[in-house]
């Protein structure tokens, strides 16, 4: 065995301080002092015989050979997270962190999740809104919902799929009735809601669906973020906002919005759960998934 594998300890000081950027934050992690996170890394560097920091400042910034092992370290390190974690299996009992998109938490999830809990009350969920609910997988969080899929993540990822349903317009009452809609042209004289960053919703698409040709771009638009932030700008008479059956639904049956016409567009909004392979929490994931598959069959069959 090689011998500079003695110095593990060292490179676990050496892997903190150049993710960190700070021998003093590196100390507060490991719940050492500074010196002693100092001290680690002059004897491994001793041992390589090379220089791995450099300071910059208050900074310590990594040289070019300290660059080559963190990534080289990194990876060791998560392969053995990995193995640790293929040997172990928390149980159903406990807390499961939901990373999904601001709207569909609102709007979808949290009407229903006292089911879930009524069901599973020892698994403890913990929702948190993230546009981008795949980059948030991680150590801290096990499942993320949204238009997601574990492609290109060579296994390391499962996806699970929910459902899928179509997007149309939507807009207030008030103002369908005093544009007097008839026909999917008039759309084009409304402020139109787009931008939204968790769905690739093209009006130009619906307006070709409808039949309705465009003479140059849409000017009077409005960009927002989230389809939440849409619907409420629509509730309030601002223009048209994209919708779908589990975002705009009940708000359609309450009155609050109608669905002007019967236009949509089919390549809609397509949920998926996704998480790690091996995740510790399997068997929390597992009951979640299953309860989520459950209530998407039932929102789309209702």
């Amino acid at each position: 065995m090689d011998k500079r594998l003695q110095h593990l300890s060292c490179l676990r000081y050496f892997e903190a301080a150049a993710r960190l950027g700070s021998y003093s934050k590196a100390g507060q992690e490991l719940f050492v002092t500074q010196a002693a996170v100092s001290q680690k890394l002059r004897q491994l560097e001793n041992a390589l015989g090379c220089k791995l920091f450099a300071r910059q400042g208050r900074s310590m910034l990594l040289t070019t050979e300290g660059k080559k092992l963190h990534k080289k370290v990194s990876q060791a390190f998560e392969l053995i997270v990995e193995g640790l974690n293929s040997t172990q299996d928390e149980p159903v009992e406990g807390v499961l962190s939901v990373a999904t998109t601001p709207s569909f938490a609102s709007r979808w999830l949290m009407p229903r999740l006292w089911k879930f809990s009524k069901e599973h009350p020892e698994t403890l969920i913990r929702i948190s809104a993230n546009m981008n609910p795949r980059e948030a997988l991680t150590k801290e969080v096990d499942i993320g919902i949204g238009e997601l899929s574990a492609e290109g993540s060579d296994g390391s990822l499962v996806s699970e799929f929910l459902f899928d349903e179509p997007v149309f317009p939507v807009c207030s009452p008030e103002l369908a009735k005093s544009m007097k809609l008839t026909h999917p042209s008039q759309l084009i004289h409304c402020w139109l809601i787009r931008g939204i960053r968790t769905h690739h919703f093209s009006w130009e698409a619906w307006f070709k669906a409808a039949n309705v040709q465009l003479e140059g771009n849409i000017i009077q638009w409005m960009e927002v973020e989230t389809f939440d932030m849409g619907l409420n700008a629509v509730i309030a008479g601002h223009g048209v906002c994209p919708g779908t059956d589990s975002l705009a639904g009940d708000f359609i049956e309450r009155g609050l919005l109608v669905k002007p016409f019967d236009i949509s567009l089919s390549s809609g909004v397509e949920y998926s759960a996704v998480y790690q392979a091996n995740s510790i929490r399997r068997s929390r994931i597992a009951v979640f998934t299953k309860w989520l598959k459950r209530e998407a069959l039932l929102h789309q069959n209702k």
